[in-house]
């Protein structure tokens, strides 16, 4: 850096960096990056965007590599932190004036101000609000304006932290300025009410009305974050109670604002959506402060939505706002009751209760439903409009259930949160609605139709709640069913909204009887000639149809192919990737439900969905159906076809990628389809081999998949276990090691079965592959603490690697003896006297058999430790012999787990994979063979004992064995002299 002028040089480089060639804004930018740390920099940074006279675009750039750069470097333990003499440099500057034209840099600026004071306010920068305060005192109205926006800025950073010492130098700072803002508000509020009565210009009114919403903006957050009870300061209690009479001041003033611009009215309505925002927002925070403004809160909305008087005043986000504020209340967790009100106790809740009760009267509710359903449910010209240009778009919009921002979501919910706190008054209500209309529409009648529809709206909406007074399936083959063949074009109306409401009420209240009958009206409804907005919602209906508990197969099958038909043609036919996606989700389901009857469809469908694949490429939700869909085809297929590998090897590669975007979305779906491809791959190919690299990075970077990650290590080992093994096998087993540490017992209890798996797979090269985690697992048998399942997990591996190879288990137990410096003799003791203690409580009978083998293999090492334990090791073969044997007529004793030729496995492998299952795949086949090549299920334990005691007796000689053999207790001698000769 030019020392002798390092502001014109940085000027330079800011300038070349606010060019559009690239040739000269790439090394401006690399130049940048190079100073991030260099001491002086964010300083001249400072002085370059302060300078007026530099270009905008420069200063531009300079205020945001400043604001970067706090990001980065303003804490004191930042590497490269920006050292505390600039940091009080930056302070001073940024508060030095607050005359900034350019109202974009004059925000960024406010921005910087809060992000400094979110770090040093109190204890760095005690002097900030002072000089906020003095500088909004001024009487220059830019400075007045900047110095507001700074406040506003600095007040919503700070209100945010949440440590208690926080929250209390917040809570301090509010009831000193509160009373001043709040002043301040009421008189910039009434200034430009004034203003706009006096019917000054625009500017004028602007000029008032961006401060007083400044200062709104505020109080709101003082109001919610200063105080631990708003209600019990009376500075705050006046702000809440003058809310209602601001707003219908300034409701009227609105009126009058049409021709004055667009940018006052705009900020006009803004005041008004935050004063009701304030009151929302003290609802959900304070809900017992709020008790006080139940009573208003409810007259105020009430009066603009449902009154003709208030009425006029509305506009759409004022209207979604009211219907929040009523819906919130209603909902209102602190506001519940008990069963029997009296037994209320909270004085609070009690009031609420009250107030709630006495101000819905059967009048009001009356006039509040009929308004809802004969006014706010009608669909509008705009929206009928946007129908026929865009049905897709206008399904997609309907289909939201964003009930905070959009109107329509808004005023259902109302209703539905409504009829079910007031179902006795409303129900009457509804059912007089339902018979008013209960008549054949004319269709050249559009505003009968409109009415109907509405009426029909409500009643799917709350068809729960009719069950007992609406006889559906009468309605159903009287009414509606006439209603949907007529074609006329404004019966599409009618027929959507039939479409609709059948969707409701298929789970609440259809026969059997008549399920066919739906079936017959939802294929009349998806048909190629019926509107597009139309068939989209059958196509809903139809999934609530096929989702339904009491759906029935049979009933359907007749019905499927046509069905599949209607909907690959709609989902073809859209062009939305949303719209796609919900007949996509439709398909799917129909896959799962319906499997294998499907399969003469999937030809089509797979020769679609790679083209669909490209087409959602900036779509992940209709990637997930996708994958979903592809799920289910290959479940149905019980395999993969060859050709289809190249699609869908590449999309489990995009969606189980660490470093890739789409994990976001896909993963969880990706593994699903991973998952099932492997357990119907007959033999592993190097592409999936390849893919197998995408695991490591998924299990170290969170356990949240760790089940499904482990189902794909198993299914993958079962393919091949030594190439498996030879490839992946160190590493996965070190992997697991370093994650035991980190889980809980049920992680725990996954990790040992894939190590178990690992041997079983192939026990000579298994018992190598898990030499690095089996010194863990001796040290946990030794503990004695782990949890039950675990203990029986460590258990059996130990005994696994004994069976399978001595040598890795010395290895192990000398590792481990090293660690704790003692000999190789008293770990192994130690082994044996937690085996001997806990094997008892080992609830698995394989998993029995399994350790009274390993001790039977124990008994031919001439190993002290065993020696010392013969009377307890043999006790425990003795009562495993005893779980396991039967006796059968003849005398003949029978190890009841050793599986003869021919003879099925008891019960599959377990590996933990609880997926409800209805097929069966070249995984499940794998499985068996394991079991039947295992050990426990071919050796016979007594005949083993009895060669193990025939090499004992060889090896120590007849007088050692005997007196091993009279340290038997009497019984013990007496149980096993019924399987062998001792």
């Amino acid at each position: 850096m030019d020392v002798e002028s390092p502001e014109n040089f940085i000027l330079d480089v800011l300038q070349r960096a606010s060019s559009q060639n690239p040739d000269i804004l790439k090394p401006a930018v690399e130049k940048l990056k190079e100073w991030e740390t260099q001491p002086g920099f964010y300083n001249t940074l400072l002085n370059v965007f302060c300078n007026h006279n530099v270009d905008v675009n420069v200063r531009w750039i300079a205020v945001l590599y400043l604001k970067n750069g706090i990001d980065k470097y303003w804490r004191k333990k930042a590497p490269g932190a920006i050292l505390e003499e600039e940091k009080e440099c930056i302070r001073q500057g940024l508060l030095s004036n607050f005359n900034e034209p350019v109202s974009a840099i004059a925000i960024q600026r406010a921005v910087l101000v809060s992000k400094i004071a979110r770090h040093d306010f109190p204890k760095e920068w005690s002097q900030l609000f002072p000089i906020l305060v003095q500088a909004v005192e001024s009487p220059d109205n830019l400075i007045q304006h900047r110095a507001l926006l700074t406040l506003h800025h600095v007040i919503k950073a700070v209100s945010t932290k949440r440590l208690p010492g926080d929250k209390k130098n917040f809570q301090e700072l509010t009831n000193k300025i509160y009373p001043f803002t709040l002043n301040l508000w009421h008189n910039y509020t009434e200034n430009f009410i004034r203003d706009i009565v006096q019917d000054c210009s625009g500017e004028i009114i602007s000029v008032n009305l961006e401060k007083a919403l400044l200062l709104l903006r505020i109080l709101r957050k003082m109001t919610i974050n200063g105080f631990s009870q708003p209600h019990t300061n009376p500075n705050c209690m006046s702000f809440l109670n003058v809310i209602f009479e601001k707003a219908k001041v300034v409701l009227e003033c609105r009126k009058q604002l049409k021709g004055k611009g667009l940018g006052v009215l705009e900020s006009c309505e803004k005041f008004i959506i935050h004063l009701t925002k304030v009151l929302l927002s003290l609802l959900d925070v304070y809900p017992f402060s709020f008790v006080d403004l139940i009573q208003p809160s409810l007259e105020f909305a009430v009066y603009y939505l449902f009154t003709n008087d208030g009425v006029q005043f509305l506009f759409e986000r004022f209207v979604i706002q009211c219907f929040n504020l009523i819906k919130n209340i209603l909902l209102c967790v602190e506001y519940r009751a008990a069963k029997n009100p009296e037994l209320t106790k909270h004085p609070a809740t009690m009031k609420a209760y009250q107030t709630t009760q006495a101000f819905f009267q059967p009048d009001v509710l009356n006039e509040i439903c009929r308004k809802l359903v004969t006014h706010y449910f009608i669909l509008t010209q705009d929206e009928l409009l946007v129908w026929d240009q865009d049905p897709e778009a206008f399904s997609n919009d309907e289909a939201g259930d964003s009930w905070k921002y959009s109107l329509r979501p808004s005023m259902e919910t109302v209703f539905v949160t409504l009829f079910r706190k007031f179902k006795e008054v409303l129900t009457p209500i509804m059912l007089e609605l339902i018979s008013e209309t209960n008549v054949l529409i004319p269709p050249e009648d559009m505003q009968g139709i409109l009415k109907k529809d509405a009426v029909y709206n409500a009643v799917g909406l709350c068809a729960f709640d009719l069950y007992d007074e609406v006889d559906f399936d009468y309605w159903f083959t009287n009414t509606l069913l006439k209603e949907v063949i007529i074609k006329h074009n404004n019966y599409r109306v009618i027929r959507r909204r039939v479409s609709a409401m059948l969707g409701h009420w298929t789970s609440v209240k259809l026969s059997q009887e008549l399920r066919p009958t739906l079936y017959e009206c939802i294929i009349n409804l998806l048909g190629p000639e019926e509107n597009l907005a139309v068939r989209l919602t059958a196509c809903e209906t139809l999934k609530h149809a096929i989702d339904d508990f009491d759906f029935n197969f049979e009933q359907f099958k007749d019905y499927l192919f046509t069905t599949f038909d209607l909907l690959y043609k709609l989902l073809k036919e859209t062009s939305e990737c949303e719209t796609k996606m919900h007949v996509l989700n439709a398909m799917t389901l129909m896959l799962e439900r319906m499997g294998h009857s499907l399969i003469p469809y999937y030809d089509a469908l797979l020769q679609y969905l790679p083209h669909l694949w490209e087409e959602s490429q900036d779509h992940n939700m209709l990637r997930c159906c996708i994958v979903a869909s592809l799920v289910q085809i290959v479940k149905a297929l019980e395999g993969v076809k060859p050709e289809l590998y190249p699609f869908l090897l590449p999309i489990i590669q995009l969606g189980t990628d660490s470093n890739g975007e789409a994990i976001v979305y896909l993963l969880e779906d990706c593994l699903e389809l991973w998952l099932i491809v492997l357990e119907y791959t007959a033999t592993i190919t190097p592409e999936l081999m390849q893919l197998f690299h995408n695991i490591k990075p998924l299990l170290e970077k969170s356990t949240e998949n760790l089940s499904v990650c482990l189902l794909i290590c198993t299914t993958q080992l079962l393919i091949n276990p030594e190439l498996f093994l030879s490839t992946f096998g160190l590493e996965l087993v070190s992997l697991c090691d370093g994650m035991v540490s980190d889980l809980k017992n049920e992680g725990i209890i996954l990790i040992m079965r894939l190590i178990e798996t690992i041997i079983k797979s192939n026990p000579a090269i298994g018992s190598e592959t898990v030499t690095p985690i089996l010194p863990r697992i001796l040290e946990q048998i030794c503990a004695a603490d782990s949890y039950p399942l675990i203990m029986s997990s460590y258990l059996a591996i130990t005994s696994r690697v004994l069976l399978s190879n001595h040598d890795v288990f010395r290895r192990g137990l000398a590792m481990l003896a090293q660690k704790h410096e003692k000999t190789e003799e008293i770990v192994l003791g130690t082994i044996l006297d937690v085996w001997l203690i806990k094997m008892p409580m080992v609830s698995q009978r394989e998993y029995t058999k399994l350790l009274a083998m390993a001790l039977t293999n124990l008994l031919t090492t001439q190993s002290r430790p065993v020696f010392e334990r013969f009377s307890k090791i043999m006790l425990h073969i003795t009562e495993a012999l005893n779980d396991i044997t039967t006796k059968w007529e003849g005398g003949q004793m029978v190890d009841t787990l050793v599986l003869s030729d021919g003879q099925s496995p008891p019960s599959s492998f377990n590996d933990n994979d609880d997926r409800s299952r209805f097929y069966e795949t070249d995984h499940d086949q794998r499985k068996k063979q394991l079991v039947l090549s295992d050990p426990v299920h071919t050796v016979i334990l007594k005949d083993y004992l009895q060669s193990q005691l025939s090499e004992l007796k060889n090896q120590i000689g007849i007088t050692h064995y005997q007196q091993l053999c009279q340290s038997l207790d009497a019984n013990t001698v007496s149980q096993l002299e019924e399987f062998i000769s001792i």
